[in-house]
C-alpha cells in the first residue's frame, strides 16, 4: 500500500505527538489529560471534534500490559462524506501543502474532523 503524501504528512505529525510523549513526561501528562490542548500546544493547530465526540488518550507504555482497542463498529449504511473529503480523495487539497487535519484524524482514528 503507497501513501499519500496526506497520509505521510499525517503520520509524520502522529510521530511527532508520540514522540514528544515519550521524551517528555509533563507533555504525555498533558497529552492524557487534555489531548485538544496539549496537541494545539505541540503544533501549533487547533482541533475541533463533532459534537458528542471525545478524544481519550491512554498511556500505553507500560510494556507488560498488552492493549486491545476495540472501535465502534462504523455504520456504513449513513457515511457520506462531504463535498471538501470527496475533493480531497479526488486529489484535490485545501492549499496546505497537501495535509488537512481531516486527513490526520482520518489516519488516527477515522472519528474525528480537524481543520
Amino acid at each position: 500500500m503507497q501513501f499519500t503524501e496526506q497520509q505521510k504528512k499525517s503520520q509524520e505529525v502522529l510521530q511527532a505527538i508520540i514522540t514528544k510523549a515519550w521524551d517528555d513526561d509533563t507533555f504525555k501528562q498533558e497529552l492524557i489529560d487534555n489531548p485538544v490542548d496539549a496537541i494545539k500546544k505541540a503544533t501549533g493547530e487547533a482541533i475541533k471534534l463533532p459534537e458528542g465526540k471525545t478524544l481519550i488518550v491512554k498511556d500505553q507504555t507500560d510494556t507488560s500490559t498488552i492493549y486491545l482497542n476495540i472501535p465502534a463498529e462504523p455504520n456504513l449504511e449513513d457515511m457520506e462524506l462531504s463535498e471538501e473529503q470527496l475533493e480531497i480523495i479526488a486529489g484535490g487539497g485545501d492549499g496546505n501543502n497537501g495535509f488537512t487535519w481531516e486527513v490526520f484524524l482520518a489516519t488516527v482514528t477515522g472519528v474525528f474532523k480537524l481543520f
